[in-house]
């Protein structure tokens, strides 16, 4: 009777209105894999260069309309990459060729753009699945299973970087470390950071004899993806600590005392043990994927935030299923589950994927921009990394340029991390005070320069008094 009772007030907490936050994660998922957002276009000549690329400036700019902060744009696929590796070849879905230079860098590009419109761009990596024999055969003689085939494993018509095998983790990290040296990346987001599915005969009996001394091998399997996570976290960290570290996770950690995940979870299903990587803070954030509605996201959603030991639980919820062909949700199915979110005081909210937003299927790009996401929000800081905010900004100067348009400047801050000049946000209001804990009031994020152009959309909303503040890339806001 108990759940029952929970199970009830989870969806009268879940069906009411909730403020928007002045704080919060709101990201979406590009996947390059397939070309399924992205690019349509294959890059052949300076002209399919440029559509190329203005297709992906098409997508951040109907994102940033939704007032989306956090691009989570995939960098790796199966054993081929969007970006200039010494490691990897280029993705076939650039040029319809592997290893083809597409006559630019895709990752500096996206970086670029997003931080143009004050997002962040994270860097996702799919890091243990390799493709099958198509694929593998597609990369030939570059492919990760003919380069490095001590390292790599064939499972159901598969190929698995083996998870069991010492060199893996310093593998992944070696192309984590060209992203994170070569780029300036807000963030690295690792996808498949787990076994195949309910794999009980992965062929590791090898490696298991030899080193799992005398664990049993679910216990030993879910060993091996921590000792991979933790090398990743820290090698990261010792780079650049500002950029976050996150992963995507089953979106089921485990059974809950309300419900059963039916074996699709986690721990169990795909030996990540996500709880025990919060609690030895090896994350900085997680975006579980619950891709589920009703009673099989709500109380997993809880179970997610019930152990994130402060860092930022970001739960995907699955917009793909707004696709009449997927399974016909409607808008309000995701409405609820974000007001839920936003009342259990999670960080915020994935979306995937981004075409499902861009092209406003039914009505979803519609319901963020109008209804839940009017206005920007700031991303959450990580005082577990860094609490020090940066000096405030000096000596702003307001100059009228026309009718209501004004042009801001204003002396740099200075941050305690000397690795980083600090970026600025702009707050405006037509009354004194400015209240910069209103979100309402934010006119511009993660400004890069010491100067901005405003422009009001609309007159009669006209600011006529401005405060700027810095913050530095681990959040921290100053006065």
């Amino acid at each position: 009777m108990r759940q029952l009772a929970l199970f009830i007030l989870f969806i009268i907490v879940a069906t009411t209105a909730t403020a928007q936050p002045k704080h919060e994660v709101r990201a979406a998922w590009i996947t390059t894999l397939y070309g399924l957002d992205w690019p349509d276009t294959k890059a052949l000549s300076l002209e399919s260069i440029r559509r190329q690329q203005g297709e992906l400036v098409e997508i951040l700019d109907k994102l940033k309309a939704a007032n989306i902060n956090t691009i989570l744009f995939q960098t790796r696929g199966r054993g081929d990459v969007f970006y200039s590796s010494k490691m990897e070849p280029y993705s076939a879905m650039l040029t319809g060729k592997s290893g083809r230079s597409p006559g630019y860098d895709p990752l500096s590009f996206v970086i670029e753009e997003c931080h143009k419109r004050g997002m962040e761009c994270h860097a996702w990596i799919v890091t243990i699945p390799l493709g099958g024999k198509k694929q593998v055969k597609a990369l030939g003689a570059q492919s990760v299973v003919k380069r490095h085939p001590k390292l790599c494993v064939s499972y159901k018509q598969d190929y698995y970087l083996n998870p069991a095998h010492p060199e893996t983790k310093n593998y992944l990290m070696s192309l984590v470390r060209e992203i994170v040296e070569g780029y300036d990346v807000d963030g690295v987001h690792f996808d498949y950071l787990r076994y195949p599915e309910k794999a009980a005969r992965f062929p590791d009996g090898c490696p298991y004899r030899k080193y799992a001394e005398s664990e049993k091998a679910a216990t030993w399997r879910r060993n091996n993806i921590t000792a991979i996570m933790r090398h990743l976290y820290q090698g990261v960290k010792a780079l650049k600590p500002w950029v976050k570290v996150s992963t995507a996770p089953v979106g089921k950690l485990r059974d809950t005392t309300l419900r059963s995940s039916y074996g699709w979870n986690a721990v169990h299903a795909v030996r990540q043990d996500v709880a025990v990587w919060l609690s030895e803070g090896i994350q900085d954030q997680i975006y579980p994927m619950l891709y589920f509605r009703e009673d099989d996201f709500y109380p997993f959603a809880l179970d997610w935030l019930e152990v994130s030991n402060g860092r930022h639980v970001i739960p995907g919820l699955g917009i793909y299923f707004l696709d009449p062909k997927e399974g016909d949700w409607k808008t309000e199915e995701v409405e609820r589950q974000v007001h839920f979110l936003r009342r259990s005081q999670a960080s915020g909210e994935g979306y995937y994927r981004a075409r499902f937003l861009t092209d406003n299927t039914q009505g979803i790009h519609d319901l963020l921009q109008e209804k839940l996401y009017p206005t920007p929000a700031l991303v959450p800081s990580m005082p577990w990394l860094d609490n020090i905010p940066p000096t405030p900004p000096a000596n702003l100067q307001a100059v009228r340029e026309a009718d209501d348009c004004w042009q801001l400047n204003w002396q740099a801050a200075t941050d305690n991390d000397p690795h980083n000049a600090p970026m600025y946000n702009v707050y405006g209001s037509g009354h004194l005070p400015v209240d910069t804990d209103n979100p309402g009031n934010i006119l511009a994020t993660n400004l890069r320069d010491t100067t901005f152009l405003y422009v009001p959309l609309f007159p009669w909303k006209a600011c006529r008094h401005f405060v700027v503040k810095a913050v530095d890339r681990y959040g921290n806001e100053s006065r």
